[in-house]
Formats: C-alpha cells, structure tokens, sequence
C-alpha cells in the first residue's frame, strides 16, 4: 500500500494492495478489494483495452483529490483518475477518467459458468 502526503482513510476503511494519491479520501466504510472472487490474475479493464497485472492480489489507484463515498467498493484493478468523485455505495470496476463522477448505475448482468 501506497498512501501520499494528506491521505484520508479514518473510518473503517480497507485500503489493500492500492496507491492512493495526494489529497484522497475515502469515506466511512469504503473498501479497495484486492483479490478477484476467482482468484485469478487482476486485469485493469479500460474500455479501448484490457492491462495484465501479472499480481494476484493489487487493489484500486486513486489519483491526487479523489473522493470516495461511504459504503463504496473499488474492485480489483480499478483506477479512478485525478480530481474524481464516486458517489456512496457504488461498486467500481475499470477506470473512471480525471474529472469525472461515478454514479452507481445498478446494473445486473448473469453470472457465466
């Protein structure tokens, strides 16, 4: 774990094999899962591509000013760019590009054997 200058991670946060840029916060209760239910090698999903990790275990990349909202999890691999916000309880996987907000779509898709 990588935690830069003014990180806050105070209230019941896991913070797993992840970096965590300058000014960056995470809200109550929000989560950097590191490991993949399937335990396989963690992949970086963009939307042009696809980055192997070679690591079993790596967390989210915040960038500098992120804003975390309480009860949020950040899947294996997620990357949130710099000066982004992601509204509470929302579930993240890829990457959000800087100056965005993640709004938590609820979006359920069958599960493939």
């Amino acid at each position: 774990m990588i935690l830069f200058d003014h990180v806050q991670t105070p209230h019941y946060n896991y913070v797993g094999d992840s970096i965590l840029g300058y000014y960056s916060h995470m809200g109550a209760g929000s989560v950097t899962s590191n490991v993949k239910s399937d335990k396989k090698l963690v992949v970086v999903h963009d939307q042009e591509e696809n980055v192997e990790t070679g690591l079993k275990k790596f967390g989210a990349m915040l960038g500098d000013y992120v804003e975390v909202g309480c009860n949020s999890v950040l899947n294996p691999g997620s990357i949130i760019g710099r000066n982004s916000r992601v509204y509470p309880t929302s579930c993240v996987r890829g990457v959000v590009p800087a100056d965005s907000i993640y709004k938590n779509t609820g979006k359920v898709v069958k599960q493939e054997k």
